[in-house]
């Protein structure tokens, strides 16, 4: 998982990535009642604990997401920080009665990954349904749009590339 992900974010923001250290669940916030972890406390979990070199940081969870209002999420991100995470929780669903496949939950946590530090990046939800950046309401969502970016989030990510735009 981790080395599929490296390189698709290397390939697709054009970096290097490096693999950081394990952050113990028990820095997160669990609502016990919903048996859901508060993904705004693994983003300042991630945003405390990084290295300071470090200009962005991906945090990739095993453990269901939300936010309020929301039920779930797949992912959050912080622009202002550069922090960003993704849950693989509902990525794992069985979609279309086919088993748990592996290929699929790559596929889906890369989409996930590059759609999170799209917004790292100060790129907003796109209305293309296949961008990368289109908002997933539904694991069905990620599996439709594509893992790259579309045209006009391509130039609006080269151009805060370009003005230095973190």
């Amino acid at each position: 998982m981790l080395e599929y992900l490296v390189n698709l974010l290397a390939e697709r923001f054009n970096t290097d990535v490096e693999v950081g250290p394990r952050i113990p669940i028990e820095l997160f916030q669990i609502n016990e009642l919903r048996k859901q972890y508060l993904s705004t406390s693994i983003l300042q979990a991630i945003r405390d604990l990084r290295r300071r070199d470090r200009r962005v940081s991906l945090a990739i969870a095993d453990v269901d997401l939300y936010v309020p209002p929301l039920n779930f999420v797949f992912g959050e991100a912080d622009p202002a920080n550069g922090v960003a995470v993704i849950s693989l929780a509902r990525l794992r669903r069985i979609v279309h009665g086919s088993q748990n496949d592996r290929v699929l939950l790559l596929e889906r946590a890369g989409k996930e990954a590059v759609h999170e530090l799209g917004h790292v990046f100060h790129l907003e939800h796109c209305i293309q349904p296949r961008c990368v950046m289109f908002f997933s309401n539904s694991v069905a969502d990620t599996d439709f749009k594509k893992n790259e970016f579309c045209d006009d989030c391509r130039s609006m990510l080269t151009f805060h590339a370009s003005s230095g735009k973190s």
